[in-house]
């Protein structure tokens, strides 16, 4: 623990806080300092230390009960105007702690944070005064509060409720039940209303809400010590979970410091840099700080329903806030090598949501979907939890859900969007450009069509798995087609991808690097999101040795082998938000985070290694040390598996592409399975490059390991050197395609025909149509029988495929 700085990322956006939390904790205990996620390095004064804070997302979210301590009569109920100014110099966070200084009125008070599971500690050390006050804010937090309450309940105890909105938009209202017990008698107490500040012992409703409480400190005794407890059930929750978690200060530090230490050391590193040594955990502590539990020491928890559940197991432990469209690429995959029984609990969980709200959630915040961002990214996460073996008993509602939510469109009155071109990518093979036809607040795949088909075929890929496993043979076959729906939006005139509009013309700019219908970035980023189907991908680049040029110019090979850190601040996509305009690799967002390891498919996975010891460089110690929004631990899982050698390249399948690692020696200890030890004598700046790789003293060719093979392993050695080398260059090195022989994709080009052809009842239509296939045999399909809303017979079409194992179009 004395290794982790929860400043990285307080700063340019990687919106990190640094306050205290255990493990997977309902609360983040952590200053507010007028940045709309929380805390901001470069400011100089403290406006409460909230309750409720998410590592790296990009919009206001959570700030609930903003609480500060302060001396003297409470004349301001803004907390933007009472806040006291603080000094780096005397500001301390760690693993489960943090500390400050902060400059009130009648002198310096300091204010130590840690936390329980479920609770918030916090010790204030007050000069002498008979007025040493603390503030607890209902009304005000990082987003819109709805409305509040607060009472004072005895001289010891204040209970309070806060209603606010969702994340990034007008989502629905999520609601925090809350607890505060002082070690001692308060000696005056009251709230306050607007700008009225009374005696009077609660309020509630609308606008600023709070109430402050006042002690005595001149007699020797400067300290004060409160306990807060969160629920998103009820009040009796709240208090539920106070009494089970009672703690003292040192008490309830020293548990998140145990608890952080064992979580810690399910990775060792070996390693003489110390620098590097804080960089690599707190980057695993960051991986650490979500999903968050959501149900109290009962068990209860309030589903996507509004209802209140609890379930069968009582071991289980519900979670909530989901980062979907970031954390499948990366924390998913970490969190289950890691600690698979958290993990499991956490993939329940999102099955729950799904269920409760009668759709599979996208971008989840406490009770609620927010609708933020765009895709299937939900399909991805489970599918990839399912492959873990996490949801073992839960495999055929899991699949029903996931199949309902890949056939269907969320109904008007829900305020989920889900796959909101649904319609569209099923009859027509992609999702059109359309900004027009949104639907309410939130991201809206039709405002991103381009990207949202190629997240529906990857999220369609990897069902077809799940689907086949379990003897959905016909879903498997179906899925499996969709899942080249890719093909539909690639221009072969400029190699491309790109957006289409409802006619099926291509969308806005040629230029990759300029091309819209992608969000949060540009067709020149989601390039290379095809996991399903690297080889594909290269035959659509114009084969092996053109993609290895997209490839490199894409990285700036060779000068970032020669000049890792230059390059990569100087030719890399260097701001948090610089979505757009840029044809060069952005390792500050989630659509390309895998890009390095498609040199593997491409056979030149030597150049993975210096790709991602030039991203790594763009992780520090320090305030700007993350790349881009943290996105709940996303970037910091990206870190901390390029690290260590190991990554997840293909979404939905338990397999891992192996790289250089960036230690000498790494031991992850895995729950389930023996220890695993990866080692690289030798290594250095130089010295690389894999020349080979062996697997409990047996060689080991191929690029990639499957988790169940790995379970069975107990040492990785790799040999390295200061030159390129053929390993992991033969045939099957790279993972095998998740769609297999036979997938079929039908794209039916009649959108373009002129109404002004049709001229009576019996005429004739020709159209030409393509069929991406796999493998051989005969596909028939039916012509859509709406065109350009005219009433038109179906008819049948169909193509025979004589060539074994081609994989192409294919025009009848």
């Amino acid at each position: 623990v004395d290794l982790v700085n929860p400043f990285i990322g307080t700063q340019d956006e990687g919106n990190t806080y640094p306050g205290a939390a255990m493990p997977f904790g309902m609360v983040q205990f952590s200053p507010d300092n007028g940045h709309n996620v929380g805390y901001d390095h470069t400011r100089e004064s403290i406006r409460g230390f909230s309750l409720v804070h998410l590592s790296g997302v990009g919009c206001s979210l959570g700030g609930a009960l903003p609480m500060l301590p302060t001396t003297g009569d409470v004349t301001s109920t803004d907390n933007s105007t009472y806040a006291l100014k603080y000094s780096h110099d005397h500001e301390d966070a760690s693993a489960g702690q943090y500390s400050v200084d902060l400059q009130a009125p009648a002198g310096t008070i300091t204010a130590e944070l840690t936390a329980t599971p479920r609770t918030a500690v916090a010790r204030y050390t007050f000069p002498e005064t008979d007025k040493a006050t603390v503030l607890i804010n209902t009304g005000q937090a990082l987003n819109t509060v709805v409305s509040s309450s607060v009472t004072v309940v005895d001289r010891r105890t204040v209970d309070a409720q806060v209603t606010t909105k969702g994340f990034c938009q007008d989502t629905p209202e999520v609601t925090f039940h809350t607890r505060t017990v002082f070690d001692r008698d308060v000696e005056a107490a009251g709230t306050w209303s607007g700008d009225t500040v009374t005696s009077q012992s609660s309020t509630q409703g609308g606008g600023r809400r709070g109430a402050w409480v006042q002690f005595d400190t001149t007699d020797g005794d400067r300290t004060v010590e409160a306990q807060t407890s969160l629920s998103y059930v009820d009040a009796a929750g709240a208090t539920a979970n106070l009494l089970a978690e009672a703690s003292t200060h040192d008490q309830a530090l020293a548990l998140a410091k145990s608890a952080w230490e064992q979580r810690l050391e399910s990775i060792r590193i070996e390693s003489g840099d110390a620098t590097q040594s804080r960089i690599f955990y707190s980057s695993l502590y960051r991986s650490f700080l979500a999903p968050n539990i959501g149900s109290d020491v009962d068990g209860r928890y309030t589903g996507w329903d509004q209802k209140i559940h609890t379930e069968d197991d009582p071991d289980f432990t519900y979670y909530q806030n989901f980062s979907l469209w970031d954390t499948y690429r990366t924390q998913e995959q970490l969190v289950a090598l890691l600690d698979p029984a958290t993990a499991a609990d956490q993939a329940l969980s999102l099955v729950r949501q799904g269920q409760q709200s009668g759709w599979l959630p996208r971008w989840g915040f406490a009770t609620v979907e927010t609708n933020v961002m765009t895709g299937d990214p939900g399909t991805a996460w489970l599918v990839s939890a399912w492959s873990q073996g996490l949801l073992a008993g839960h495999e055929e509602e899991t699949y029903q859900l996931l199949l309902a939510n890949a056939d269907g469109v969320p109904p008007t009155d829900s305020f989920a969007n889900g796959r909101a071109g649904n319609v569209e990518y099923i009859r027509d093979g992609y999702v059109p450009q359309d900004p027009s036809t949104r639907k309410g607040p939130g991201d809206y795949d039709l405002d991103h069509g381009g990207s949202a088909t190629l997240e529906y075929a990857l999220s369609d890929a990897a069902l077809s798995t799940m689907a086949r496993a379990l003897g959905h043979t016909e879903d498997a076959d179906r899925l499996a087609a969709r899942g080249t729906s890719y093909r539909n939006i690639f221009d072969p005139a400029t190699g491309n991808f790109r957006a289409r509009d409802r006619s099926g013309a291509f969308y806005g700019s040629s230029d990759p690097a300029q091309a819209r219908g992608f969000h949060e970035a540009a067709a020149s980023q989601y390039t290379w999101l095809v996991q399903q189907n690297p080889y594909d991908l290269m035959d659509l680049l114009g084969g092996r040795e053109e993609t290895v040029s997209r490839l490199d110019h894409f990285f700036a090979f060779p000068e970032v082998a020669s000049d890792p850190s230059g390059t990569a601040r100087s030719r890399w996509v260097t701001g948090t938000y610089d979505y757009y305009g840029f044809d060069t690799y952005n390792p500050n967002n989630e659509p390309d985070l895998h890009a390095p390891y498609m040199y593997l498919w491409a056979g030149q996975p030597w150049k993975t290694s210096d790709v991602i010891r030039a991203a790594r460089t763009l992780f520090t110690d320090g305030p700007t040390g993350v790349t881009g929004n943290d996105d709940l631990g996303t970037m910091s899982a990206w870190y901390v598996l390029a690290s260590i050698g190991l990554y997840p390249s293909v979404p939905g399948q338990d397999l891992w592409s192996i790289s250089t690692p960036a230690f000498d020696k790494v031991t992850i200890s895995r729950p389930d399975a023996k220890p695993l030890v990866l080692e690289a004598p030798g290594l250095s700046d130089s010295a690389r490059y894999i020349q080979g790789v062996e697997m409990d003293g047996q060689a080991w060719d191929t690029g990639y390991v499957e988790d169940a093979t790995l379970d069975d392993v107990s040492r990785v050695e790799f040999e390295v050197g200061e030159t390129a080398s053929t390993w992991a260059t033969g045939e099957g090195a790279a993972p095998a395609p998740m769609i297999g022989a036979n997938s079929v994709q039908q794209r039916l080009s009649v959108s373009a025909v002129p109404k002004n052809l049709w001229t009576s009842p019996g005429d004739t239509l020709t159209v030409e149509a393509t069929v991406i296939a796999q493998g051989a045999g005969t596909v028939t399909g039916t012509l859509d029988a709406a065109i350009d809303g005219l009433s038109v017979d179906p008819g049948q079409v169909g193509w025979s495929i004589d060539s074994d194992g081609l994989n192409g179009q294919h025009t009848a």
